[in-house]
């Protein structure tokens, strides 16, 4: 292959596409500077990672957990060594800043290391039987081989969060990574080769999520689907799994709310509500789209979010500025179209609506903190997920009715309320519908060891993703009867 050209990594080879085609990856912050050329790959490059990953997957399993779980915490070494690279990379083609990408990539470091830990407690239960002479326990055995569908807005993260659990728990996996930041989830199997992968266990292919997405999906010898992205091409993936009756996990959009109430303190409010909103350019799932806040406090809490919108440095994400450009143009363009809604649905523009200008400006895809208020929940802006920098401003006139208006989704992924009332903060708990809750922190931000996952549109509510939770997808359970 060309030097600028990277493979698939298929049965421990890396390798060309069948059809020999490759795609470019451009630098979000400056379109011109090409990254690399990746496989566009057929369904016969598909087919051959499932293959690889079928032949395989019985001699995996084979392997006692505790050596599985020694080439996990490897692969956590390898990616450590290669922490600052690693970080460099995901910056430039995802458009993330350094002091975005770097936790992130810390995050795929700790993930393997957990899991690998992992792999030496997780096996089953013994419980008591009813009868004399008797054992009663239950064993956990891998699923088979898995299909791993991921996006590009955590393109490290996320792929370690479903091949960390597959693997320690004896399944082979087939990865397809979003074509818009292939580049670091490549580096992650790099260091998985590296760290003693057996051939065939972990496979990469990258390409067409309609071609090769679909392919692996729907592949009879693929036994669990695991997906993130959005909700349209969820929903489509989840149809296709379970026609072929195949287990499936789907986590997919938001539209998140931060509640604030007048015994908030309102600085600590915008801080809460402009990190999770405007941090990683507001492409996360879990972004903070709606500030739902009470009228006593609303004009204090909207003079404050936009000065914080209005300070936001915006700038190529490999110097660090205080927010990154969107991903590609397609994210760029969507979310100018969201603004222009805005404005024409009557919505008041306080801060931001369009490109910052500049000649530093010109050619990547940037786009201004946004801030509207006089917003209503009917509003499209207030319903529809954005992907991108933009807050809506809503204001309400009661603890009820600011959880009127954060479930009046159809979305339920991360919410979040800013209070010091206890009895609020767990009436908010207890009454808003998502899956994810916090209170008196922003909407972003998971820890690793507990399960992570939304209700309604955003999520198949089928199994959980992350700590044990993600075990328990990647496993059946076996119960035992032994008389003796």
């Amino acid at each position: 292959m060309p030097s600028d050209a990277y493979g698939n990594y298929v049965d421990g080879t890396w390798t060309e596409s069948d059809s020999g085609d490759t795609f470019e990856l451009r630098n979000p912050a400056d379109p011109d500077e090409v990254i690399g050329r990746f496989q566009y790959s057929t369904t016969a490059d598909a087919n051959a990672g499932v293959e690889a990953a079928t032949a395989a997957q019985p001699g995996w399993a084979e392997v006692p957990a505790p050596e599985r779980g020694d080439i996990l915490k490897e692969t956590a070494k390898r990616l450590e060594d290669r922490k600052e690279e690693l970080t460099k990379t995901l910056s430039r083609e995802e458009g993330k800043t350094l002091s975005e990408a770097r936790p992130e990539v810390q995050r795929a470091i700790d993930i393997f290391y957990y899991y690998a830990q992992k792999t030496r407690d997780y096996r089953g239960t013994v419980k008591a039987a009813s009868g004399t002479d008797s054992n009663l326990y239950t064993v956990q055995e891998p699923v088979g081989v898995a299909a791993l569908i991921t996006p590009w807005n955590y393109p490290i993260a996320i792929p370690a969060w479903k091949l960390a659990p597959a693997l320690a728990a004896g399944n082979a996996v087939v990865l397809k990574p979003a074509s818009q930041a292939p580049n670091v989830a490549r580096k992650l199997f790099e260091c998985l080769d590296e760290a003693g992968v057996p051939d065939g266990v972990a496979n990469f292919v990258t390409g067409s999520g309609s071609e090769i997405g679909e392919t692996i999906v729907q592949h009879d010898d693929v036994d669990a689907v695991s997906f993130t992205g959005s909700a349209e091409v969820g929903s489509h993936v989840y149809d296709s799994a379970t026609d072929g009756k195949k287990r499936i996990q789907a986590e997919m959009g938001g539209k998140n709310p931060t509640v604030v109430m007048p015994s908030a303190d309102v600085e600590q409010s915008v801080d809460i509500v402009g990190a999770g909103t405007f941090g990683v350019t507001g492409q996360a799932c879990t972004a903070c789209s709606r500030a739902i806040v009470h009228e006593a406090v609303a004009e204090e809490f909207r003079s404050g979010i936009v000065d914080y919108a209005e300070n936001i440095d915006v700038g190529p994400g490999v110097e660090d500025p205080g927010m990154g450009p969107h991903v590609s143009e397609s994210e760029l363009q969507g979310t100018l179209e969201y603004i222009d809604v805005g404005k024409q649905e009557g919505a008041t523009l306080e801060a931001g609506g369009g490109r910052p200008t500049g000649d530093e400006y010109a050619d990547g895809y940037f786009v201004e903190p946004t801030v509207f208020s006089g917003v209503s929940p009917d509003m499209r802006i207030a319903r529809e997920e954005i992907f991108g920098p933009v807050l809506s401003i809503i204001e309400v006139g009661s603890f009820e009715e600011a959880v009127e208006v954060a479930n009046d989704v159809e979305y339920g992924l991360s919410a979040s309320i800013v209070t010091d009332d206890h009895s609020e903060a767990n009436r908010f708990v207890d009454e808003v519908e998502a899956g994810v809750v916090k209170v008196n922190e922003k909407t972003t931000g998971l820890e690793l060891h507990v399960p992570f996952g939304g209700c309604k549109r955003s999520s198949s509510e089928t199994f959980r993703e992350q700590g044990e939770a993600a075990m328990d997808f990647y496993t059946i359970s076996k119960t035992v009867y032994e008389g003796y």
